[in-house]
C-alpha cells in the first residue's frame, strides 16, 4: 500500500473517499493516505501528476473489481 498525492494542472478531478467526494481543479492537489478506499473520476478532461509513497504496483493498488 501507498500514499498517493495528485496535484491537478489543468481541468478537474473528482474524488470520492467513504467520508464523501470533493471537487479539485487546477492548482489544487488532494492526498489519499495508505489504506484508505478512493475512486478519482474526471467530469471534465484533466492534467494531474500523480506522486506515491512508497512506488506504485498494480499488485498494491488492492483495485475494486468490475
Amino acid at each position: 500500500m501507498f500514499d498517493e498525492c495528485s496535484l491537478l494542472l489543468a481541468g478537474s478531478l473528482r474524488v470520492t473517499t467513504r467520508a464523501g467526494g470533493v471537487d479539485v481543479g487546477a492548482a489544487q492537489a488532494v492526498s489519499a493516505h495508505k489504506g484508505e478506499w478512493v475512486r478519482y473520476s474526471t467530469p471534465e478532461e484533466a492534467e494531474y501528476i500523480a506522486v506515491c509513497v512508497r512506488a506504485f504496483t498494480p499488485e498494491a493498488a488492492h483495485r475494486d473489481s468490475d
